[in-house]
Order: C-alpha cells, then structure tokens, then sequence
C-alpha cells in the first residue's frame, strides 16, 4: 500500500497538470443556477462567467456531504495508509466540517487541515505537502510542518465589485460598500482568522494591481518568496499585467497561471484578480 494520500476541495483552482503533479484526490464543491446542479469541473470557467453576466439571480454554492467525503476516504484508504485532507479556510465554507463528520469514525487514519485561506492559497499548501509525502514524510510531521507553513502564504485579490461578496454573504471585515459606486477597488487580504480583511483601495483597475504587487512586497517582511500564483475571474489581460509584474518583482516565473474557478467565481465576480505567495 501507498503511504500517505492527498485530498482537497475544488476551491483550490488547480490546473490539471498540477492535479496530477500534486497526485491530488479532489472533492467537488457545487454550483447551483436556479435548480440547474453543476460539479464544480462539469462546468467550464468559461461558460460559468458567460452565464454569470447574463442569469437574474445569482447562483449559489453547496459544500460536499459528510457522505461524499466517506466515500472518498474510504476507497483511498484502499489503497493508502492515511489521508491528508487540506481545505479552504471553515471561516468562508462549510466543507472542513464535512470533512470533519466523514472522517470521525477514522480518526487515526484521516488528518484535516484548515488552511485559513482560499484558491490558490490552499495550492501554495498542497503543492508543499506533496513534495512533503513524496521526500517519505511522516503524516505527524508534515502536519507540523503545515502549521508552521499556514502563516507564510499571502492571499490577496482585488474586486471589480463588492456585489458578489455581499449578496453571498462572505463580506467579513471588507469596508468600504459604497466604494462601488465610485468605482473605487478593494484590495482584500484572507487574515490571519480565514476571513477577508481590507488591505488597501485604488481608484482603477490597474492601480489596484500595482497596490498589489506593493503590498506583497510589504508583506515579504524580509522572507523570501518561495512560490506564487495569479488567477483571474475573467480577466485575462489584468491577470497577465500582474503575473509579469510579480515574476519582475520577485525575480521568479509564476508557478500557476490559472481562471478563478466557479465556486469561488459566484462570491467574488468577474474581474476579480487574485494572488497567493508562499514566503520562505
């Protein structure tokens, strides 16, 4: 039997081939339009943001069940002696404590990991706890090292409009509603406690992007960054803009260039570009 297998959620916008650099087990979270059910996967980004621009109502997400997650851990360890589950922040989703309940019953074998962030922030996470079961790791000590780990990745996006992340419910401690009217953009941090915080404000687009390469830069606080990603909701040329002034700032290509998935897609938009940096 293999050792140590890897599970996460889809909110983690991974690419395919870092799915399967990664050995990566993932659980789908859901996409509702109406009563149209979607996987998130089943529907492209594409599509979702086309039908995004044109639904009346907002679509809505749905977390995993405790039952999907069983039987996930359950045919992996199969296979596997235990399971590494590593999911988006509990502060924005219930699908932790889904996990949580599925893996009550094998509590020796199922480890979970709340990442305290999103997107590409929990990537940051899973691509270092690969390399860590690959170097034949043992599970205590990767999630020693995982705790350790959770305070050097930086997750930061900024927002065409604060209408997504009001109307889902997922404001946390964002300020600064009416802004949207002036077409003043938020940048938002994902805090220390998994929710969104307010880090800065910028009165375009691009000066949002230059905000936010200034603002890793800050954050850096003498680290040294190890890995970053770049993803857009539907903004490819901002997405770009940013991906080649981060690579400039930090001297490094990027490690994922990817579209913000349609889970999180429905909480912040389109033209949301986001950045998540893993510091040394």
């Amino acid at each position: 039997m293999k050792k140590i297998a890897l599970v996460t959620d889809s909110t983690v916008d991974f690419t395919e081939d870092l799915v399967k650099q990664c050995d990566a087990h993932i659980i789908p979270l859901k996409v509702l339009f109406g009563d149209q059910e979607y996987l998130d996967g089943e529907i492209s980004s594409e599509e979702f943001y086309r039908r995004l621009q044109i639904e009346k109502e907002l679509p809505k997400t749905s977390q995993p069940s405790p039952e999907q997650f069983s039987n996930l851990y359950d045919k992996l360890l199969e296979e596997y002696h235990e399971v590494i589950s590593i999911h988006i922040s509990s502060e924005l989703s219930g699908t932790l404590n889904s996990a949580r309940l599925a893996a009550e019953r094998l509590k020796d074998k199922i480890h979970l990991i709340d990442t305290k962030t999103i997107s590409m922030g929990v990537g940051m996470m899973m691509i270092e706890a690969s390399n860590y079961i690959k170097e034949g790791l043992e599970a205590a000590h990767i999630l020693e090292k995982m705790d350790k780990l959770r305070s050097n990745v930086e997750t930061v996006f900024t927002l065409n409009t604060l209408e997504y992340l009001q109307k889902g419910g997922r404001i946390g401690k964002v300020q600064g509603i009416m802004g949207q009217f002036f077409n003043i953009k938020p940048i938002i941090r994902v805090g220390d406690d998994g929710i969104y915080h307010t880090l800065a404000k910028a009165r375009s687009q691009e000066k949002a992007l230059d905000k936010m390469v200034e603002s890793f830069k800050e954050l850096a606080k003498g680290r040294k960054c190890i890995r970053f990603g770049v993803a857009h909701g539907a903004a490819l040329e901002a997405g770009l803009y940013l991906k080649e002034a981060l690579e400039n700032t930090f001297e490094m290509p990027s490690t994922i260039f990817t579209q913000v998935g349609p889970v999180i897609g429905v909480h912040t938009g389109p033209g949301t570009i986001g950045v998540a940096v893993q510091y040394e």
